[in-house]
Order: C-alpha cells, then sequence, then structure tokens
C-alpha cells in the first residue's frame, strides 16, 4: 500500500499551492525594488508603475524599469509631531526625492534632521517600515539614506 504524497503546507481547493502572506508582499516589485515602468516612445520613467504614458497616451510603449535607487533631495520636511505608530522617530525627514532616472518619490530619509539640505544625493535602502504590535506581520519597504 502506498501512501499518498504530503500536501504542501498551503494549498487550495483547486490544486495549487497557495500565496503566503510574506510571498505576497515580496512579490510586489515597486515596494521592495524600486521597480517602476518606462515610455520606451518618450524616455520618460514613472514610479510607481503606470499602465499608460501619460504624454504618448495609447502610442506609449510602456515597459518594467529598475529604478537605481541613487537621487538627490528636492524638498523635505521636518516633522516633530507624529502619530502613535511613528512617535519613536521624532522628529524625522520626509522627503521628495528625485531619481537618476528622473522620477519623483516622497519618502522616509534616515538621517538627522540638522544634516539634510536640498540636492543632498541619497540611495535606496531596505528597511522595517512598520509593525503589528510584538508579535504581528513586520512590512518591509524602501527609505533613503545619505550617499556619502
Amino acid at each position: 500500500m502506498s501512501e499518498e504524497p504530503a500536501l504542501p503546507l498551503y494549498h487550495t481547493s483547486l490544486g495549487g499551492p497557495e500565496m503566503t502572506v510574506a510571498r505576497f508582499w515580496r512579490e510586489i516589485p515597486q515596494r521592495y525594488n524600486l521597480v517602476g515602468t518606462k515610455c520606451e516612445v518618450c524616455g520618460d520613467v514613472f514610479f510607481p508603475p503606470r499602465a499608460i504614458c501619460p504624454h504618448c497616451r495609447r502610442d506609449g510603449k510602456i515597459v518594467p524599469c529598475q529604478c537605481s535607487g541613487k537621487g538627490k533631495v528636492m524638498t523635505y520636511s521636518v516633522l516633530s509631531a507624529a502619530s502613535d505608530q511613528f512617535s519613536a522617530l521624532k522628529p524625522y525627514v520626509l522627503a521628495i526625492i528625485e531619481l537618476e532616472e528622473g522620477t519623483r518619490v516622497t519618502s522616509h530619509l534616515i538621517c538627522e534632521p540638522e544634516d539634510v539640505h536640498i540636492g543632498m544625493p541619497v540611495k535606496s535602502v531596505f528597511r522595517v517600515l512598520d509593525r503589528e504590535g510584538s508579535d504581528g506581520i513586520i512590512h518591509y519597504g524602501t527609505k533613503f539614506v545619505p550617499d556619502l
């Protein structure tokens, strides 16, 4: 008598593996890898990704684009009042960063508030964004640090 093969830890009634929460978040390329899109017609890069180029419209050809993660601070704010979720970070810097590819992103900039300045070179890093309590899910994502 042969035994049936063991089912995967996560299994759907359709016979295939079910996606875990951790795998779901890992497979969102823009969350962890700064993957945007680029219009091959005009060359504009978009982050977060777009399905249609706002300039070329239907004539545009949108393809995935891996952003370098390097850029410069265009503007910033130092936040000294924060919700409970961010109270341990205050004061902290929220910046608009122009990536080398030309697109801009808003992100937490990890540095002392007195050290940040317009035009400061920065690079992306992978960090904890949030925790759901001491036993809950940890959310990771992209933040920026000075590129010295």
